[in-house]
Formats: C-alpha cells, sequence, structure tokens
C-alpha cells in the first residue's frame, strides 16, 4: 500500500525523487537498512539473505552499476534475479522467492529480499540514480 501511495504522490508532484539511496547490509543480523534522504519517502529496514556457508558476500563499500528488471544468473543454472541491482562483479541485491529464508545465511553470496522489498528499492535508486546510490556492507 505504501509503494502504491509513493507511486501516486510522486505522479502527481506532491513528493520528489529521492535524492540520495544509502543501503547499509549487516552481515550479522541479516538486515538491510535503506535510508532516502527525504523525510517523505522515508527509511526502511527489511531481512536480507547472504551467503550461507562456503560462500561469501563481498563486504565494503560500493555503488550500483547495473539494474535489470530481470536478470538470468548465467553462474547458477539460469535461476531468475528480478529486480536486480549489480554492485560488484557477479554480486547483486535482488528479490528472490524463497522469502522463509530471509533473516538467515542462504545465497550463493547475492543480498537477496523479498521480491516487494526488491521492486521497492529497485525503483528508489532508479528515481534517485546510481552515483546517488552507495551500498555498505559490513560484518
Amino acid at each position: 500500500m505504501r509503494a502504491l501511495f509513493l507511486g501516486l504522490a510522486l505522479c502527481l508532484g506532491l513528493a520528489s525523487p529521492a535524492s540520495a539511496v544509502r543501503i547499509t547490509v549487516d552481515l550479522s543480523d541479516q538486515m538491510m537498512t535503506v535510508d532516502t534522504g527525504s523525510g517523505f519517502l522515508g527509511s526502511y529496514r527489511w531481512k536480507v539473505s547472504t551467503a550461507r556457508s562456503g560462500y561469501v558476500t563481498p563486504k565494503g563499500k560500493f555503488r550500483p552499476y547495473l539494474m535489470k528488471k530481470m536478470h538470468y544468473s548465467r553462474k547458477y543454472d539460469n535461476s531468475p534475479m528480478p529486480h536486480a541491482i549489480f554492485y560488484h562483479g557477479g554480486y547483486a541485491i535482488h528479490a528472490t522467492p524463497h522469502v522463509k529464508s530471509l533473516g538467515r545465511p542462504a545465497s550463493h553470496g547475492c543480498v537477496r529480499l523479498s521480491p516487494q522489498n526488491a521492486k521497492t528499492l529497485f525503483r528508489l535508486i532508479h528515481q534517485a540514480g546510481m552515483k546517488k546510490t552507495s551500498i555498505r556492507i559490513v560484518p
């Protein structure tokens, strides 16, 4: 519902797009915090899944370099990666249908979100621009 209201408000000129999007992924608590830099668009806190045992989610500061509404992984059997936001090599933030796994490590290294949250994040970054988006992944 919030996403629908936000989209309507942007179309009517009642809200401006995010001035910047700051994303922090905390690997220890499997949570993502998103700050839009706009009081109207607000902040978000979502459960994620990152690398399970034997895999790694790279830590550090990044900027997205590619966004694809739908991507299929060449490395992992053409697995779908909806609302993919690539930030480091083949690593991306993207939607997953495995929402019951959110909140604990379960991926091959990507940061996975619920489909609705991935769609919201994709839209926020699209509005602000990739150059105004930062991604920080902390232990």
